[in-house]
């Protein structure tokens, strides 16, 4: 099953926003899938709203309500107001300008690995990859890199 991602697409990225994109995206996604051995879903998520701008998967209970709290839950990993909080603590310490440090989360539960990353050049947006918890933590990394040379061409045209 693929998406599209439907009504929460691509808002903060502009009015540009069209099924192409969507379309290509969820391309991406499934690709990731088919490239992986035991990946269950695969997804772009906006990390400014929460949405969902790009998902594929092949698991019946993944449903929406379930992708989209998979996207929530990925935006307080990375932009959580206490993870926001340590961040601007260890920017004060080091006396810099605050920024946002974490880029990437690997998460483990009793059945999955979770892998996310922050787009290098997209820092609103990120990728995350679920797998079986067999799936080898290397084949896991390297394809949720690799997809994000496909993923952020396609962010790119949003904003023309």
């Amino acid at each position: 099953m693929t998406g599209p991602a439907g009504d929460l697409c691509c808002r903060p990225f502009g009015q540009r926003c069209t099924v192409l994109y969507v379309g290509r995206l969820d391309e991406v996604m499934e690709s990731v899938l088919t490239e992986v051995d035991g990946a269950l879903g695969c997804a772009v998520a906006d990390l400014r709203s929460g949405g969902l701008l790009g998902v594929a998967h092949h698991v019946p209970y993944f449903t929406q309500e379930y992708l989209e709290a998979v996207a929530a839950a990925s935006v307080e990993m990375f932009r959580g107001q206490t993870v926001r909080h340590v961040e601007d603590l260890i920017s004060q310490k080091r006396g810099r300008p605050s920024e946002r440090l974490i880029e990437e989360v690997q998460m483990t539960t009793r059945h999955t690995i979770h892998f996310m990353m922050v787009l290098p050049n997209h820092p609103e947006a990120v990728v995350v990859l679920i797998t079986r918890r067999a799936t080898s933590l290397g084949m896991g990394w390297s394809a949720t890199r690799r997809s994000v040379l496909k993923i952020e061409p396609i962010l790119d045209g949003l904003g023309d």
